[in-house]
């Protein structure tokens, strides 16, 4: 294929990709309801080598797509779609998709990732709607193309940034506390929306976190001497960018990501506590770095190569100040949750890359409090007795902390 030809060939989805998105912003304040998917009249289609998806909607709303790359896949935005009649089957029997996911993304929106066993170029995109009923049909034609051609059109266009939490600007940087005022605390639970996280007998290590954040904030407030905010307080999407930047936006004092994730030889059980570092403790924390890092991927956000070589050595001098403060945080953790809970994981104090731990300037953890391939710490989640006993141990561990962090603070400034 000629380089003229792969230029003309991104070009053209581009143009395509910003027309779908334009028309769908035109109709925005007419089209505000919710529409259903109507699953006998979806059908998805293998022919003579492409793919044809007619995604039969109850309304026509505004939606917008893109494409993406490792893994390669079609990302599609709908203002909003409730996905529970979809028919899975109808899209993994086709050659050409490998799995579905579909579910809420941010409020209001709504989103389907369709991933493709092939680099597949989007030759249609469209909406056709019935004038009387006000039912619509998204039309979408794909064809086989090369890797490289894929590559060169897939990214999130610039229209589709408002997926992203913006940070506001901050007039002065952020102080450390020296206990004159509230430690404000952003609890971060993990996953959400299209991404559920671990899944085990009905339960999503997003709801999971979700009930656990709202017991801790409310022992937090409760207690005195602290803010709370969450980074999603139902169970909605938020990329792991933006809640370090809500973090960042509150001027947090402490960031607390909660986790309960899965490892495939079901034999780890106990919480544990995750400081960051460029080298994982094991194997296993090298895995759930993978595990937690890659709902950005499934939704569109990847945070690689962020990071230019200036913001990097600012960052890491600010790094040299607050890692020794992680670690008294999580040690201040292990022995908090151990005196309430009685038992930890073998190893409570690991290191591994989570994308979440990588502000410069805040004290952060990520808490893993237990496994859902243990079949007693799935129990453990759903006991509120057990649950209360987690929530005393972390709220009596962040009154200590920010005790001596504050004395710390104070004698560093006379």
């Amino acid at each position: 294929m000629s380089s003229i030809f792969k230029r003309f060939l991104c070009k053209t989805a581009r143009f395509v990709l910003a027309m779908v998105f334009l028309t769908g912003a035109a109709q925005a304040q007419q089209l505000s309801a919710l529409a259903r998917v109507d699953s006998g009249a979806t059908t998805v289609e293998d022919i003579d080598g492409s793919l044809e998806i007619d995604i039969a909607l109850t309304q026509a709303v505004p939606f917008r797509l893109f494409t993406l790359t490792d893994p390669t896949r079609l990302v599609i935005d709908f203002r909003e779609v409730d996905w529970s009649g979809l028919n899975r089957d109808a899209f993994t029997e086709s050659s050409h998709i490998v799995d579905l996911r579909s579910g809420l993304f941010r409020p209001g929106w709504s989103r389907l990732v369709v991933q493709l066993s092939e680099p597949m170029w989007v030759e249609q995109a469209g909406m056709e709607t019935n004038p009387s009923e006000g039912s619509a049909v998204v039309q979408l034609r794909l064809t086989p193309t090369s890797a490289e051609t894929f590559a060169a059109s897939a990214g999130v266009p610039d229209a589709a940034i408002w997926g992203q939490f913006e940070g506001e600007a901050l007039e002065q940087p952020i102080q450390r506390q020296t206990g004159d005022r509230p430690l404000v605390v952003v609890l971060d639970p993990g996953h959400g929306g299209i991404d559920p996280g671990a899944e085990r007998e009905g339960l999503s290590e997003a709801n999971l976190m979700l009930t656990f954040a709202r017991s801790l904030k409310e022992s937090l407030i409760r207690t005195g001497g602290f803010e709370v905010l969450l980074t999603r307080d139902s169970d909605v999407f938020v990329p792991l960018e933006a809640r370090v930047s809500i973090a960042r936006a509150a001027r947090a004092d402490v960031f607390l990501s909660l986790h309960a994730d899965i490892l495939p030889e079901g034999r780890a059980s106990g919480a544990t506590i995750y400081t960051l570092s460029d080298t994982a403790t094991d194997e296993a924390s090298a895995r759930l770095a993978e595990r937690h890092d890659r709902e950005d991927l499934l939704a569109g956000v990847d945070l690689s190569d962020q990071d230019d070589v200036i913001a990097s050595v600012l960052m890491d001098l600010a790094r040299r100040d607050t890692a020794p403060r992680n670690d008294r945080l999580a040690n201040a953790l292990v022995e908090g949750i151990m005196q309430s809970v009685g038992e930890m994981y073998k190893h409570p104090r690991l290191t591994a890359g989570f994308s979440v731990l990588k502000a410069p300037d805040i004290p952060s953890v990520l808490i893993e409090l237990g496994f859902l391939s243990s079949s007693k710490d799935l129990e453990n989640l759903q006991s509120e007795e057990w649950r209360s006993k987690a929530v005393a141990g972390i709220t009596s561990a962040l009154q200590e902390w920010a005790k001596a962090d504050a004395a710390e603070a104070q004698l560093i400034r006379q």
